[in-house]
């Protein structure tokens, strides 16, 4: 019985691991073992037929500093902003702590697109590529959410 007991253990155990694993994969992007992953990514659906704002977070589990260069993306041109005593500025890089995260909020750091190919819509998905200094790219899919949409997380 004990035998049984200890065969019947190890597989529950070898399944148990595998969907903690999957649990603490990113929904958004990841790219594939480097430390960095997305999650929380969205967009607001545009109010305007030209420019979007978006939003997400980046977390970098490596041990050294990770720098943003640029965001690509098929629907229009990207670039990234921070908003500092009220007033945005373009950025052309941003840091990502080693063992930090980078954080893309309302009136705070945030994608802006621009020049659009076509309006987003709510329910559609936008499809953006975060490049790194020193790192693979990660595709990150962005879901369109409603214009007033607030995230639990805050951002």
């Amino acid at each position: 019985m004990r035998a049984l007991a200890t065969a019947l253990a190890v597989p529950a155990a070898v399944l148990t691991g595998a969907l903690v694993l999957a649990g603490c994969s990113s929904d958004s992007g990841s790219d594939g073992g480097g430390g960095i992953s997305v999650s929380g990514a969205y967009m607001p659906q545009p109010v305007s037929d030209d420019m979007a704002a978006g939003f997400l977070t980046i977390v970098n589990d490596g041990g050294t500093k990770a720098e943003l260069t640029s965001v690509t993306s098929d629907v229009g041109e990207v670039t990234m902003h921070e908003t500092a005593d009220g007033t945005m500025e373009e950025v052309q890089n941003l840091a990502v702590p080693a063992h930090g995260q980078l954080v893309f909020k309302s009136g705070g750091t945030h994608l802006m697109f621009d020049k659009l190919t076509h309006k987003p819509e709510q329910g559609q998905t936008v499809s953006v590529e975060l490049h790194f200094a020193k790192a693979d790219p990660v595709v990150v899919k962005m879901p369109v959410k409603s214009a007033t949409y607030i995230p639990e997380t805050g951002h």
